[in-house]
């Protein structure tokens, strides 16, 4: 790993991803491009919802605080969520063989490579990552990989922040350095400058099985949230084992000693929603991404509005964290009052995310209306697919009688 030039310099604040751009993936059809950063003019109103990135003169880029990805079953939108979780697990100095979700690179040919361009800023300077991945007879390397940064004062306008043809390469892979792993990215030398580097939490593991994962007591006014007839859920960290201890109110005290025994008591609804919100608390407290697949899995619409507006909310996210997250619901679209935070995903001849600005330019649009009508094509389930299993059905039907 070479340092060209020692211009470079992290300063001890938080990383913050820009865009992600993905090209090769076996499952995608082409690029999947996910860019954090607004598309759409940003008014007053708009600024208090969303995370301040730099301003320079009059001119002010930011970025969104919720960002979803929409579609129909088997689109691919759970795929995008783990591409986004592997290269955050990337940046944060995880080995790609390692990462639980690099399935998303698997099914590569023996000769083709995956490339991701991963930009992010520090400060007031912005880098591009470009990391090359291919397959070995031993699993994925980095074959090839680099990081070049530029001063925020070279932005002139958004399409600036991602042009970096004129920018300085500060680092470069060394495959001969035998300090550096072959599946762990040369990003492991900045984070060593930055005091408080990506942090990220997800529950994609979480989607198809609910069970409570807490180390410590649960916040009282959160499981009143959820359950107002418990009084407590209480953590006791033993030298062998866990207490866990729950009392509703007015009953006695339960000793638990698994988890998964408080599918007994619990609702599916409350025990998602207190690992949901106390992974949300947490981004809170230090900025960072939070992703959540399905969404509306086990809550209600008001739910799932409470989340979103909390993460909307400059007083409850102070720092900036970002909620991405997949539905199935139109109907939570409606939460958005913007277009550029909202991506439709297709499975056509591969995955597409395309994001809602560059189809429906105003935003005074109802968006779920926009979505169930088929206007954005691609977005209710094939026609022809529904005939075919109306008329299966039925001819079963007639079977069964004859």
């Amino acid at each position: 790993m070479n340092n060209k030039n020692n211009i470079y310099v992290i300063n001890e604040v938080a990383m913050r991803l820009l865009k992600i751009r993905a090209t090769g993936l076996p499952l995608f059809d082409k690029v999947c491009e996910i860019d954090f950063v607004a598309s759409q003019r940003v008014s007053c109103d708009d600024a208090e919802k969303m995370n301040l990135i730099f301003s320079k003169g009059s001119k002010k880029y930011y970025s969104s605080n919720v960002i979803s990805f929409i579609g129909i079953n088997a689109s691919g939108k759970t795929t995008i969520l783990k591409l986004i979780s592997f290269v955050c697990k990337m940046l944060n100095n995880e080995g790609i063989n390692h990462i639980s979700c690099n399935e998303i690179i698997d099914g590569m040919q023996e000769d083709g490579e995956v490339v991701f361009d991963t930009y992010f800023n520090v400060e007031k300077y912005i880098y591009l990552l470009q990391t090359h991945i291919v397959k070995e007879k031993t699993g994925f390397a980095i074959k090839d990989e680099f990081l070049k940064v530029k001063s925020f004062d070279k932005v002139k306008n958004k399409a600036d922040i991602f042009e970096f043809d004129d920018a300085k390469t500060v680092l470069v892979r060394n495959s001969n350095e035998a300090f550096l792993l072959d599946d762990v990215s040369i990003i492991v030398a900045c984070n060593k400058k930055i005091k408080d580097p990506l942090f990220f939490t997800e529950m994609l593991e979480y989607t198809n099985i609910n069970r409570l994962s807490i180390s410590e007591d649960c916040p009282p006014e959160l499981i009143a949230f959820f359950d107002p007839g418990v009084e407590y859920l209480h953590i006791r960290n033993n030298v062998k084992d866990v207490d866990i201890c729950l009392k509703f109110k007015g009953k006695d005290e339960i000793v638990l000693n698994q988890f998964q025994e408080l599918n007994r008591y619990l609702s599916s609804g409350t025990i998602k929603g207190i690992n949901t919100f106390l992974k949300a608390i947490k981004t809170f407290e230090v900025g960072g991404y939070l992703i959540v697949d399905e969404i509306e899995n086990h809550f209600n619409h008001e739910i799932v509005s409470t989340l979103i507006r909390f993460y909307f909310d400059e007083k409850v996210n102070s720092h900036g964290a970002t909620l991405l997250f997949s539905t199935h619901y139109a109907e939570i679209l409606d939460e958005f009052e913007r277009n550029d935070n909202i991506y439709i995903v297709r499975n056509r001849k591969g995955i597409t995310a395309e994001n809602l600005s560059s189809i429906l330019k105003r935003n005074d649009v109802k968006k779920s209306e926009a979505y169930e009508s088929g206007l954005l094509e691609g977005t209710v389930p094939m026609y022809d697919a529904y005939i075919d299993l109306k008329k299966s059905i039925i001819h079963s039907r007639q079977e069964d009688r004859g």
